[in-house]
């Protein structure tokens, strides 16, 4: 049975991991310093998997206490989740985001055992924008936020190191998770204001808030809105899964493979959807571009479906579903 340390577990994409590690029968330890997420998800898990894991509340900045936990444990893969991770607070606090997401990865590569396999928490948005998708693991690179800079900055530093030190390194460039456990008891819950698109549509679905702001609907695409690749965060985590599985296989030090759907849905699509599926009128308004966002992004997966074999199992009706029915059971 593998030990498998999990950073960020109780977030969003982290807690639905460590559920599914636990399905598989891993030996998990996660921490988190709970930061954007809630203590009570630790429970949550435990609810959901009907299985114990160790959880400690750990700031990864504190080398001390992180130290400790290596000193006294040996762990066999590291997923790394944890981070600073809204694209738009990126623009106003790009030092901040430098510093801190830099630093935790800087810690976690200095005080880990030397051999401990690592699979790192990457993004989409680290493709060049002006490239046309579907995007490649191997297509240009130009991120253009210092979030996406940031994880651009992550994967070279892992890929030297892992090389040098010679462990194994997988990054997972993720699309747009959305959805939510299927038991309605876990699903996107950050704790400050959120950046993606789910939670506003949820707290408008709740009349919690007034309207959905839709970002642009001049963009080069069938409506005029932005098109992404939308995978179900429980698909996500069944990739993280698929990947353990592979690094016994993986030939090389350091590798990126796309977990998405090998599709694209508009924003307004994803709207008539929810809103067909849930039986519910989810008022809007347009508002300018954001900087940042690009008109079309979507994954080629077949990296991850050769590889991994690894395939989405959930559409977008199962993604807006359970987000509405976790969502339900919030209020």
């Amino acid at each position: 049975m593998k030990k498998v340390f999990v950073t960020g577990a109780t977030g969003y994409i982290g807690s639905h991991t460590v559920a599914s590690l636990l399905d598989h029968g891993y030996d998990v330890t996660g921490i988190d310093n709970f930061s954007n997420s809630n203590p009570s998800v630790v429970d949550t898990i435990r609810t959901i998997s009907k299985k114990k894991f160790n959880f400690y509340e750990i700031d990864l900045l504190n080398k001390h206490d992180l130290g400790g936990l290596f000193i006294n444990h040996k762990y066999d893969v590291i997923i790394h989740f944890a981070g600073l991770k809204s694209v738009n607070e990126s623009l106003f606090f790009p030092e901040k985001y430098f510093s801190e997401n830099l630093e935790m990865l800087n810690n976690l590569l200095v005080l880990k055992d030397q051999s401990t396999d690592f699979i790192f928490s990457s993004t989409a948005s680290v493709y060049d924008p002006s490239h046309k998708p579907p995007f490649k693991e191997d297509d240009p690179t130009k991120p253009s936020t210092p979030y996406g800079i940031c994880k651009l900055l992550s994967e070279k530093i892992l890929e030297s190191v892992s090389s040098l030190r010679n462990f194994k390194t997988i990054c997972l460039r993720y699309f747009n998770p959305l959805g939510a456990h299927h038991s309605g008891l876990m699903g996107e819950m950050p704790t400050v204001f959120p950046n993606n698109l789910m939670p506003y549509l949820l707290d408008v679905a709740a009349s919690e808030k007034p309207f959905l702001s839709i970002f642009g609907n001049d963009y080069s695409t069938p409506d005029g809105t932005g098109c992404r690749d939308f995978i179900h965060v429980l698909d996500l985590a069944e990739g993280h899964v698929s990947v353990i599985d592979y690094l016994s296989k993986i030939k090389h030090n350091f590798e990126v493979i796309n977990l998405g759907t090998g599709s694209h849905t508009s924003v307004m699509q994803l709207v008539n959807t929810f809103e067909q599926v849930n039986n519910i009128k989810i008022p809007y308004k347009i508002a300018p571009r954001r900087e940042g966002d690009s008109a079309i992004s979507y994954a080629n997966i077949t990296k991850a479906l050769q590889l991994l074999n690894w395939k989405p199992k959930y559409g977008l009706k199962e993604m807006c579903q359970d987000a509405w029915y976790w969502k339900k059971n919030q209020k």
